[in-house]
């Protein structure tokens, strides 16, 4: 301890504890090296110690009149109320002395309270060693910024360099596959850029200098071209004032054709020279030829043919042969002069017209004519519809080839209304079977009720010996009345007067009703019903999916074995619902069962059992109605399978568009 402490303690020793402890307070803040301050209301200095002083290079008083923003550069950059709500901070700040020094403090703060005065307790310390770091890395930052953009910029260049090389690449690989030649030639008559296959049109050697400037090179053109004169006007001869286009044909020496077409090349808003595409038209030159060396031998085969050949274009004919004015009676000058065509064709079907480009496809029509006599005649023809044909303007043509037909139409008649008298007769027929099976029903139907009778009055003592007859003639009398049923349905099937009513059915459901009210009148032989899914809807006629499906089951058990097991299985595929009865009875010949579905055909094994053959052709119409199929397999003594698929329509609405 120095003298001067000695004397601040002796002296403190006479004063009360507390002001002792203010004093020694005071002696220790201003003994501090970092500035220490306290703030109070809009950052007003309260106090100061010596090393604040110091630092700021303000006196004490100077200070005590002063705020904290008078010295804090970067004042209005902190928020000040978001500092004093957290209560204690520390941040950094750029100061400013007296003397006009700017340097860095790093500043804490404590907001306290007491006896109602809200006021803040600052201790700063200098760090000026920190300008000249972040100087130097900010001014490192720069540099490394200016870098990145650099390389960034250069990259972009080098992207854009690729791009430019790719488009490049692209538009002259699209120059030298394309089948047509072309070449760019600039005011002076230079060939500035060409394609190979320009080159190779006109077959053009290495060595030659394209410009009209050598001699050699436009003795080479001239030497090819039958009129040089025009290529050198084409090519050579270009103005800056050529802003059109141009269209030519270049015929060359050796025979080829070339068609020319140009245009200019403009530049930022000026022509430099112009482009030209060429390419070789000698095929279509050719095909010219042959189309009217063709034309001269269509009129030469035309004019000897006894069949009629007219061209007409419009409502007018362009061209006959002497056939059409031996059939028409008229004669060429007045079928060719101002004739209306409409007043030879009474009537023909509507041709199909063919897309642009499509081959000529040839239709058949059936053509009714109107002599110059007044008589009808008729035509079977084979119309074709001609593009580009050159004696007629390049316009489509229809060819018209036919023969007289009259006879057969006659013949064709007779035949309709032999096939409207059978259909009559057919009718008649259903109409009859109708009434003959009515007119037996009503005697049958008094034979089995009066069978019944007699079955109620028989005595135990006569029961033995008349039950079997009684039992006999109720079992005549039941396949009677099946026969006329089966009869019947068919008569009405064959007169197409069955209509078909699809509605939305549950399958499943369906076939087991079916199979229980089978099997409470047959029980010798069991049915195994099996359906992969357990719910199947479809739009199906209930009242002739039933006779179906009973048909195919009546005759797998009629014609098995007693005991054995006939199966019906219910699925689903491709779009179609498909009912399989199988059976190991008798079996079909493969002879049968081509025969089948014939009316009244029965297989030639069935021996005593009774039928009418009219069971399958009954079944094959309503499935025809539903537009199903039906098929069988078959073999003797092994046993059935017939399948049944109709198609699996799921909504009224569809089931009728079929």
């Amino acid at each position: 301890m120095n003298s001067g402490d000695y004397r601040l303690a002796r002296s403190n020793a006479r004063l009360p504890q507390a002001e002792v402890e203010m004093k020694f307070a005071h002696f220790l803040i201003n003994q501090a090296t970092d500035a220490a301050f306290c703030l109070g209301e809009n950052a007003q200095f309260l106090y100061v110690n010596d090393a604040t002083c110091r630092m700021t290079e303000y006196s004490r008083k100077e200070l005590l009149t002063m705020r904290l923003h008078d010295i804090d550069v970067d004042f209005s950059l902190h928020d000040w109320s978001n500092i004093s709500s957290q209560g204690s901070v520390t941040f950094k700040s750029r100061y400013r002395a007296k003397g006009g020094r700017i340097f860095l403090v790093e500043i804490s703060i404590n907001y306290v309270k007491q006896q109602d005065i809200e006021f803040g307790c600052a201790f700063a310390r200098e760090r000026s060693d920190e300008i000249v770091e972040l100087s130097v890395q900010k001014w490192t930052d720069e540099l490394k910024e200016a870098k990145d953009n650099l390389q960034q910029e250069f990259s972009q260049l080098k992207s854009k360099e690729v791009e430019l090389k790719a488009s490049l690449s692209l538009l002259r690989s699209t120059l030298e596959s394309t089948a047509i030649g072309i070449v760019a030639v600039n005011f002076e008559g230079d060939i500035l850029s060409l394609n190979q296959k320009f080159v190779d049109m006109w077959q053009i050697p290495e060595s030659l200098i394209l410009s009209k400037k050598c001699p050699r090179c436009k003795a080479f053109f001239e030497k090819q071209l039958k009129d040089p004169q025009a290529f050198n006007r084409l090519i050579w001869e270009v103005s800056s004032q050529s802003d059109f286009e141009s269209y030519d044909i270049l015929e060359l020496n050796d025979g080829r054709v070339f068609a020319h077409y140009s245009k200019p090349q403009w530049l930022e808003g000026k022509i430099i020279g112009r482009v030209w595409s060429i390419w070789d038209i000698t095929e279509s030159k050719q095909t010219e030829e042959a189309l009217r060396l063709n034309a001269v031998r269509f009129r030469t085969l035309a004019e000897r043919t006894d069949t009629s050949t007219f061209l007409i274009q419009g409502t007018r004919l362009c061209y006959i042969n002497p056939a059409v004015e031996q059939l028409t009676g008229y004669t060429k000058e007045e079928l060719l002069t101002g004739f209306d065509i409409r007043r030879l064709i009474k009537s023909k079907k509507r041709r199909q017209v063919r897309k642009q480009g499509e081959p000529a496809k040839f239709e058949y029509q059936e053509m009714n004519i109107l002599t110059k006599s007044g008589t009808e005649r008729w035509l079977a023809c084979a119309v074709v519809m001609l593009d580009g044909v050159l004696d007629f303007g390049g316009k489509p043509v229809e060819m018209i080839a036919g023969i007289d037909i009259t006879d057969y139409k006659y013949s064709e008649l007779g035949l309709n209304q032999a096939l409207e008298q059978a259909k009559q007769l057919s009718e008649l027929r259903a109409r009859f079977l109708s009434m003959v099976c009515h007119q037996f029903r009503t005697p049958l139907n008094i034979v089995s009720f009066s069978n019944s009778l007699l079955k109620e009055e028989v005595d135990k003592q006569t029961q033995k010996k008349i039950q079997p007859l009684l039992d006999h003639i109720q079992k005549a009398t039941e396949q009677l009345s099946q026969m006329l049923d089966d009869i019947l349905f068919f008569s009405k099937a064959e007169s197409a007067k069955i209509n078909y009513e699809p509605k939305p059915l549950e399958l499943v459901d369906f076939c087991n009703d079916l199979v229980a009210q089978m099997q409470m009148s047959i029980q010798q032989i069991p049915i195994n019903f099996v359906s992969k899914e357990n719910s199947v809807t479809a739009c199906i006629d209930k009242k002739l999916l039933e006779p179906i499906l009973n048909n195919l089951l009546d005759n797998a058990i009629k014609y098995s074995h007693s005991g054995m097991t006939v199966d019906l299985e219910l699925y689903c595929e491709n779009e179609q619902v498909i009912f399989q009865i199988k059976d190991r009875g008798i079996g079909i010949s493969a002879q049968d069962q081509q025969r089948i579905f014939e009316p009244f055909y029965r297989g030639s094994n069935i021996d005593h059992i009774p039928g009418t053959g009219l069971g399958l052709s009954i079944l094959k119409t309503l499935v025809d109605l539903h537009h199903g199929q039906v098929s069988v397999e078959s073999q003797v003594d092994i046993g059935s399978t017939f399948t049944v698929m109709l198609p699996l329509i799921k909504s009224e609405f569809a089931s009728s568009e079929l």
